[in-house]
């Protein structure tokens, strides 16, 4: 049986994000999946929609295709749905990567792990739409989170971005067993990544995976986007012990 990587993207992003590296996955001789979590992607109904509605969407995808033994990617705000799946279903996980992701401990939610003023920003926004979802400002996402792409690339990325749900920001997750999981882990570190202040990603949210593999490459946050080809093969490092 081929590998299976089921990707699972970040805020503001869906399935489409990994396009690029999914196909990379592919043409090495790999199964993909990488679904869009519920409340995310255009069109998506976002009213009412909470953390466990994405993790329930995730584990949805893997019966309904009957995957197990997969690998599970989190970018991002797509670690915490990592974790939840794996808690819940730990006999279809093989492996969890973590890139450059929010890891939480139990009782946590997102916005415990965001500096002050994302969180407050976020909240502003979400009261002033009509289904409290939010949408990442451009200047905040050119200046921090793809600074290192060519601005073109960058303004045509961030019109494909659509408002996220806050509430699954702020959902509390119980995580109380994500530590005895017997589910190797990986995490991959970008080193140039700007998008939480120097070290909340590595050291601070990977030394929570307790025993784990590291694979750094150069980027920033958004390397789906601007090395593509790289972080496949980083993928694929880390997802061997």
């Amino acid at each position: 049986m081929r590998d299976t990587f089921v990707l699972i993207h970040g805020s503001w992003h869906g399935g489409w994000a990994w396009e690029r590296v999914a196909a990379e996955l592919a043409r090495e001789g790999r199964s993909v999946h990488a679904p869009t979590l519920a409340g995310h992607g255009p069109g998506a109904a976002r009213a009412g929609i909470t953390h466990q509605d994405c993790v329930a969407g995730v584990v949805a995808v893997l019966q309904r295709e009957g995957l197990h033994d997969v690998t599970l990617v989190g970018h991002s705000f797509g670690g915490t749905v990592v974790q939840r799946v794996a808690v819940e279903h730990p006999e279809l996980v093989r492996r969890m990567i973590f890139l450059d992701a929010l890891i939480l401990e139990n009782g946590q939610c997102v916005a415990d792990t965001l500096p002050e003023e994302y969180v407050a920003l976020f909240e502003q926004l979400s009261r002033a739409s009509a289904d409290g979802s939010m949408l990442i400002p451009w200047e905040i996402w050119r200046e921090s989170f793809i600074q290192d792409a060519p601005e073109p690339l960058a303004r045509q990325l961030w019109s494909r971005l659509s408002p996220e749900p806050n509430q699954v920001n702020l959902d509390r997750l119980p995580l109380r067993r994500f530590q005895a999981l017997d589910v190797p882990r990986s995490f991959i570190f970008c080193r140039q990544d700007q998008a939480l202040p120097h070290g909340s990603f590595h050291p601070i949210f990977s030394s929570r995976l307790g025993t784990f593999k590291l694979v750094e490459m150069d980027g920033g946050h958004e390397v789906m986007f601007t090395r593509p080809a790289e972080l496949a093969a980083k993928i694929l490092e880390a997802s061997t012990d």
